[in-house]
């Protein structure tokens, strides 16, 4: 039997940073071994790309600037539609790829990965989701990476079949010691709470400030953004800038470490855009316990509350200051939600699990589309 050819139409592509970004990169390596896999995705520069990652190839196409958020990619189409294969990947949300698909589909068959609703600006879901809702018509499945997603997103609902498959990661990199931890617990001794993420309107960190001033501890702050001048100013109207830490962009090396040596960590995200919160994860997987908010997404289903964590509600400062006081001040219950947190991460998590699952959709959506849900539903009991 010959090699399945599957292309995926991506935003970007690593070494490019993001959460996305990271789970495209899993799939493509995890996949490349079995089939022959190619990936279109935008450059950022004003010129095309062809190159192999380890045995994915790889098209960056040319952009000159973006245009709310979207990259400007005259010949991403054309990229796209000269790719033979058996079976196209669209993750979404992407307009560049989406549009070229809708007017052209290069493969027999069509799969989406929705990773998250578009949101802004706010005619985009007037506007390309119809796009989005043709092309989730279309699609043999849409895949989404939690039940919660599936439920409330309003686009997922046209989808003439959708599976679950969570965001998985590399445990043990999270569970295996990092020596830096040890010097990171010296240089900042008490209660540690970390956030890791970009410093952007969604995800409520001034909220995070907010409450860290009506509870004692260093936040530390992992990430760089546009709203840190403004945070800055934040922790110190509220006086606690010896108290809160802009570390700034950390290196992947060093990065579990900084898991490993917090007490509590907070994804406090306030807006629809976080959908998965893929950050949650890595600390569970180091045993770490999560306080998230109870968004209409998939935040509060992997952050599961009272078994890895506690939920609040978003935007409430007083709600999640009185989670941190809890969980700093009560050794025992970290403890719980800590081992609960990295069981959870083990059993539903783990990136050979979103490999496998995903491998078996796509086969399936080339070959026996109908009995996709049903094989999706028994891994996951299994």
């Amino acid at each position: 039997m010959s090699r399945l050819k599957i292309v995926h139409a991506a935003k970007f592509y690593p070494p490019v940073r993001g959460g996305m970004e990271t789970v495209i990169g899993d799939l493509c390596d995890g996949t490349a071994g079995d089939w022959d896999v190619r990936v279109v995705a935008a450059n950022d520069r004003s010129r095309t790309i062809i190159e192999r990652r380890a045995d994915v190839e790889v098209a960056r196409v040319a952009s000159y600037g973006s245009l709310v958020s979207v990259p400007l990619c005259p010949s991403f189409a054309t990229h796209l539609w000269r790719q033979p294969a058996d079976c196209v990947v669209l993750h979404e949300p992407n307009p560049v790829a989406g549009i070229s698909l809708f007017l052209r589909m290069p493969a027999q068959r069509l799969v989406v990965w929705h990773h998250s609703d578009l949101l802004r600006p706010w005619w985009a879901p007037h506007t390309y989701g119809r796009v989005q809702r043709a092309l989730y018509q279309r699609a043999e499945c849409v895949i989404v990476s939690s039940p919660n997603l599936a439920e409330q997103s309003a686009v997922v609902s046209h989808a003439r079949r959708s599976v679950v498959i969570p965001f998985g990661i590399a445990l043990e990199r999270y569970r295996t010691m990092n020596p830096a931890a040890e010097h990171i617990r010296a240089t900042w001794p008490g209660r540690r709470v970390l956030f890791v993420g970009r410093l952007v309107y969604y995800k409520g960190v001034d909220v995070l400030i907010d409450a860290m001033a009506r509870v004692q501890g260093t936040l530390l702050l992992i990430g760089d953004g546009p709203l840190e001048p403004e945070l800055r100013r934040r922790a110190a109207a509220k006086g606690i800038q010896d108290r809160v830490v802009f570390l700034g962009h950390v290196s992947e090396e060093t990065l579990p470490a900084y898991y490993q040596a917090a007490d509590v960590f907070v994804l406090p995200s306030v807006a629809k855009t976080e959908a998965f919160g893929v950050v949650q994860v890595e600390a569970m997987a180091a045993g770490v316990p999560v306080i998230s908010t109870n968004l209409p997404t998939g935040v509060p289903w992997v952050n599961e509350d009272g078994v890895s964590g506690l939920v609040v509600p978003p935007g409430d400062a007083a709600a999640l200051a009185d989670a941190l006081a809890r969980l700093l001040s009560d050794g025992e219950l970290r403890s719980r939600l800590g081992r609960g947190a990295s069981e959870r991460a083990g059993r539903l998590f783990s990136r050979d699990r979103m490999i496998r699952s995903f491998k078996d959709v796509i086969e399936h959506a080339i070959r026996e589309p109908q009995v996709i849900q049903s094989r999706v539903a028994r891994a996951r009991a299994s």
